[in-house]
């Protein structure tokens, strides 16, 4: 490389690397919108959680056929990108596998062990463009991952793709020009090709001259496509490479089933049992405070959990598939309010970065603008869609947020629910008996 091509380079390092951050930052503003909890508790129990599920990829193995090509394609990805470290380097420096001298035997290895788990990579990608687009699996054709979704699956399919067969065949031409007789410029003999030996021959009959354009080309469509990758992942499902670790870790830890109680109703219900407390005290009233609200209509209303969650979906479907209501045909995928949430919160983040960091009322909300009530209450709140996720995500706590809101906010529950509490708080009990004849059933048997 010439010094002018070093410079290039670092640019686009610069540019690359310098947009990428920026979304991070984007992201993590948005994540913070959430109302804050805490998930520093059981730390042991969050660092084995990230290992053994984001990690370990234990939850993905469940579905066998799936769970083993996404390990393909997921330590492919990592692994492979470790050369990204030994790429810059030649970039900026002008070095050729600057790596090799050091690592001696370990580094042909290394360069081997790539070159299989970049065939891999294809061979796994290929299958899952079959599933999507030839066999059509059910829940890849889904109604919710229409438009977009749907087509962003297919990028990322073809993107990987093609930064395989670009690190295959850079090194196949790299390969080729280490074998020219006498040496070639600067490609001194380095790394085992176990793969790409077989792609070589084709370079057979060109000049050194044009092969070496070629591994140029090659070389710079690799990273080049690296980075616009890297900054693709802000507008796509394929976050959660980055976002599962974290996502595992903060992920709630108790018992699937139990809920947490709103503070501010466990503040009231405790100030009514204590017979100490004087009920017509009031505390001061901050006028500039912002009111209370029971439950969420909106994403800021969420926890910010919850929206590390919509960040980290994969739009895999598995929750959908296993969602016993959207299976009897009612309206509820688990999936689409992930996505949903997801969607609201970067229309959020938009209407903050048009107003200069404020956030200007747009007469939205992800409560029926997004998300219907007749989503909400088709749940059954049976947990298989938290279940069934693969990095830990909870749809159902969405849910039941948003049904708080339309219970103790806008008094919208179904009739029979209304029905139902309106007996436990006339005859204490769901079912619409006199007090005194609660325990009739007893004397039947």
């Amino acid at each position: 490389m010439s010094y002018l091509d070093n410079i290039l380079f670092a640019i686009l390092l610069i540019v690359g690397f310098g947009f990428f951050a920026s979304s991070v930052k984007k992201i993590i503003r948005n994540i913070n919108l959430g109302v804050d909890v805490n998930r520093k508790d059981n730390s042991k129990a969050r660092w084995k959680n990230m290992a053994l599920i984001a990690l370990g990829q234990s939850k993905m193995v469940r579905r066998p056929v799936a769970g083993i090509l996404h390990i393909f394609v997921y330590v492919g990805f990592i692994i492979i990108n470790i050369e990204l470290l030994e790429i810059i380097i030649d970039g900026l420096f002008g070095t050729h596998r600057v790596f090799a001298p050091f690592l001696g035997v370990i580094y042909d290895v290394l360069i081997a062990s790539f070159e299989i788990l970049a065939l891999l990579v294809i061979f796994a990608v290929t299958v899952f463009w079959i599933r999507r687009n030839v066999v059509r699996l059910k829940r890849f054709a889904n109604p919710d991952l229409k438009g977009f979704p749907k087509s962003d699956a297919n990028y990322i399919l073809y993107f990987e793709t093609v930064l395989m067969l670009l690190f295959l065949f850079m090194d196949a031409s790299d390969l080729h020009l280490q074998n020219v007789p006498g040496g070639f410029s600067h490609f001194h003999r380095a790394g085992s090709f176990p793969i790409s030996q077989f792609i070589a021959p084709m370079f057979n009959g060109m000049s050194n001259e044009l092969v070496a354009i070629l591994f140029e080309v090659f070389w710079w469509l690799h990273i080049a496509g690296i980075l616009v990758f890297m900054n693709y992942l802000y507008f796509s499902k394929h976050l959660h490479i980055l976002l599962a670790f974290p996502n595992t870790y903060f992920a709630n830890l108790n018992q699937e089933g139990q809920f947490d109680n709103l503070e501010s109703v466990t503040k009231e219900v405790k100030l009514m049992m204590d017979p100490n407390a004087d009920p017509f005290a009031a505390a001061p009233v901050d006028e500039n405070a912002v009111p209370s609200k029971f439950g969420a209509s909106d994403v800021q209303d969420l926890n910010w959990v919850q929206l590390l969650n919509a960040y980290t979906c994969t739009e895999c479907g598995r929750c959908t598939s296993s969602c016993p209501a959207n299976q009897t045909g009612k309206k509820l995928s688990p999936r689409k309010i992930m996505m949903d949430t997801r969607d609201r919160l970067q229309e959020v983040g938009k209407n903050i970065d048009a107003n200069k960091g404020v956030f200007v009322p747009d007469n939205k909300t992800l409560l029926n603008d997004y998300i219907t009530p007749e989503e909400l209450w088709a749940c059954t709140s049976c947990n298989a869609c938290v279940e069934e996720c693969p990095v830990n995500i909870s749809p159902l706590s969405i849910i039941m947020d948003m049904r708080r809101y339309l219970v103790m906010e806008q008094s919208a529950a179904p009739m029979s629910l209304n029905a139902m509490m309106t007996n436990i708080e006339n005859n204490g009990a769901p079912w619409q008996y006199n007090q005194q004849d609660r325990l009739n059933w007893k004397n039947e048997n």
